[in-house]
């Protein structure tokens, strides 16, 4: 297939984002800044944000007085030009995030689910209902909302294959989803969802090439390529914990052996437990949640737990062999670490996982490669999904036309 062709339209899209972009580094800026941070012409910047004022996107916060010359007017994103939702779809809980147009947080609510079921009807009232108790808690009218963005595991093919973590029938039922919660809604997956969180506000600032790995129930790495996200020809690009890491290994549910998965993500990890201690405690925990919050517990000094200790170096050890597989196919800049597992272990486990990256990759690859804690602040899906939503919203509108989620 022949390259798209670029128009003058789409360039000033993209000069559009590359603005919005920096707008939400700085907080509050100058048209000259915003000239300096993003490389754009002075004459160039003040189109781009003469349509932004007009969109209603951006407003002028205030005049600044300086000691020399004329003062100057300081732009910010308008916080009150509306609402947008994030939805995270887990296993074990759904989360809905309440942000204003400047993509900070206003308001959560999160619903609990079960990873024993997945039952379709279940999902979308779970859905709404945590929509509906987020709007409740913003105070927020539906009439507000400029878009819902869900975020739900598994693929974003367009009705493909069966997905070993979310039924099918979901993604069947965006209409009924639509329907249920009555406002415009988008879907992508998690993956995207978190490299687009680590794009707008996190390493993805500062680097061009990065992945960010998210470690829960599933594990997968979003990936961002030369300053864009990673999709793949079906979306499915960063399925990465379904990927081998032991042969023969593990049952996954997915229904082969040996994934990432199997290793690294909460069962992985109490399976590990399992065979370091087969008669501990930990080992029989039913809740993924309370077993990571558990084992986070049993790692505090003055004398943590020696089964649990060992469980969380030969993770590191498992998950540091399998982002060397991605330090040697990617080559990115950096590597962070997101997820309700990280949150929990991650002073424990990074460091080790650093280690054996460096050890691991081939040849000097990883030399200079960070690996650390995502910066990006609360729920990295949420917030992704929400500005996939945004982005979504900002091209209904025009402004944007290039750079736009494939999400349905």
């Amino acid at each position: 297939m022949a390259p798209t062709r670029r128009t003058s339209r789409d360039i000033r899209s993209e000069s559009r984002l590359d603005v919005l972009h920096a707008l939400l580094t700085a907080g509050e800026t100058t048209r000259n800044d915003l000239a300096r941070t993003t490389g754009l012409s002075t004459a160039t910047v003040a189109t781009v944000v003469s349509d932004l004022l007009s969109g209603g996107i951006v407003t002028e916060a205030r005049v600044a007085s300086g000691r020399v010359g004329r003062p100057t007017t300081l732009l910010r994103l308008n916080q009150d030009r509306g609402r947008i939702v994030g939805v995270d779809v887990a296993e074990t809980y759904i989360r809905a995030v309440v942000f204003d147009a400047a993509l900070d947080e206003v308001a959560s609510a999160e619903v609990a689910a079960d990873e024993r079921h997945d039952d379709t009807e279940e999902v979308v009232d779970g859905i709404a209902r945590a929509v509906d108790a987020a709007l409740a808690e913003a105070r927020t009218p539906r009439h507000e909302v400029l878009g819902v963005g869900i975020s739900l595991p598994g693929s974003m093919q367009r009705w493909g294959g069966a997905s070993p973590v979310m039924p099918n029938a979901v993604w069947r039922h965006l209409d009924r989803i639509r329907e249920r919660l009555d406002l415009p809604v988008v879907l992508d997956n998690p993956l995207k969802a978190i490299a687009t969180a680590e794009l707008w506000f996190g390493q993805g600032r500062r680097h061009s090439s990065t992945i960010t790995v998210n470690l829960g129930t599933g594990v997968g790495a979003g990936i961002i390529l030369n300053g864009a996200i990673l999709r793949g020809a079906t979306n499915f690009a960063g399925e990465w914990g379904h990927s081998l890491l032991a042969l023969d290994g593990r049952p996954c549910r997915c229904g082969r052996h040996g994934c990432v998965e199997a290793y690294v993500g909460a069962d992985g990890i109490q399976r590990t437990l399992g065979a370091v201690a087969p008669d501990h405690p930990l080992a029989s925990v039913t809740h993924q949640r309370d077993f990571i919050g558990a084992l986070a517990t049993a790692l505090e000094p003055p004398e943590p737990d020696p089964a649990v200790t060992e469980t969380i170096e030969r993770t590191a050890r498992y998950l540091g062999a399998a982002l060397a597989d991605l330090v040697a196919i990617v080559n990115p800049e950096t590597i962070t670490l997101t997820g309700w597992t990280v949150w929990a272990l991650g002073d424990h486990l990074v460091p080790a996982v650093r280690r054996s990256v460096v050890e691991e990759a081939p040849g000097d690859s990883a030399a200079d490669l960070e690996v650390e804690v995502s910066t990006v602040r609360g729920n990295s899906v949420a917030t992704g999904i929400a500005t996939i939503a945004l982005e979504r919203f900002l091209s209904d509108v025009g402004l944007v036309t290039t750079r736009v989620p494939t999400a349905l």
